[in-house]
């Protein structure tokens, strides 16, 4: 309650401009600013709290471990990986990805995500470039991939979101294969999420899906 207290005081005092200027003789129990990290901050220096909430991502970086089955043939299978791993202070992450069946089956992704909107925004688009490798039962191919990611958020800080993304292997190539995404993550703990995940290729060789199901660790 001090602390819910607390940040109340500070955000009248200090957007305030005839307050702000007597914020320093407002007297206050020395107990409520120690606990208090909302007034210990705002005392050294008035935040921009609209491009704090603008630009504080509205997303977090993900490990995750899964279990995947891969059709037509239905073989159980694994992922790990690791998503959205801010570079800097930058609208830039880097994602990584490895899944493989028990028959051998498996792929290795590795990608750059460039956000166009505001890290805090609810919806953001970005395109994506890395590198892919494919190994079916069928064919194999591996090479850069061009691409382009949705992201709708439903709760802020990892709570529940939605992501849609088109990319292409080896685009313009006889080997191209189209793959497409769509994933929804859900926090159960503040630093556990389950996670599905619908994947599917297509390729001059045949259509392959991949449905997952996993979770993710909130650093």
């Amino acid at each position: 309650m001090k602390r819910l207290l607390a940040a109340w005081v500070g955000v009248l005092v200090f957007t305030s401009p005839v307050l702000g200027e007597e914020a320093s003789s407002i007297d206050l129990d020395p107990s409520v600013l120690q606990t208090s990290p909302v007034l210990q901050r705002w005392l050294k220096d008035v935040p921009n709290v609209a491009d704090d909430i603008q630009n504080d991502p509205s997303f977090r970086t993900r490990l995750r471990l899964g279990y995947l089955r891969f059709s037509p043939d239905a073989n159980p299978g694994l992922a790990v990986g690791i998503e959205d791993l801010r570079i800097g202070q930058t609208r830039l992450t880097l994602s990584g990805n490895y899944q493989t069946t028990f028959k051998g089956q498996s792929a290795i992704d590795t990608h750059l995500t460039y956000y166009l909107r505001p890290l805090g925004s609810y919806v953001n688009v970005a395109p994506m470039v890395g590198y892919r490798h494919l190994e079916t039962d069928r064919y194999s191919t591996s090479g850069a991939t061009l691409g382009v990611r949705v992201l709708f958020v439903l709760s802020r800080g990892g709570g529940a979101d939605v992501a849609l993304s088109q990319s292409w292997v080896a685009p313009g190539s006889d080997s191209e294969i189209g793959l497409s995404r769509l994933s929804f993550g859900y926090a159960v703990t503040h630093h556990l999420r389950l996670s599905t995940d619908f994947q599917r290729q297509n390729s001059r060789q045949g259509r392959d899906d991949r449905i997952g199901i996993g979770l993710e660790w909130l650093p």
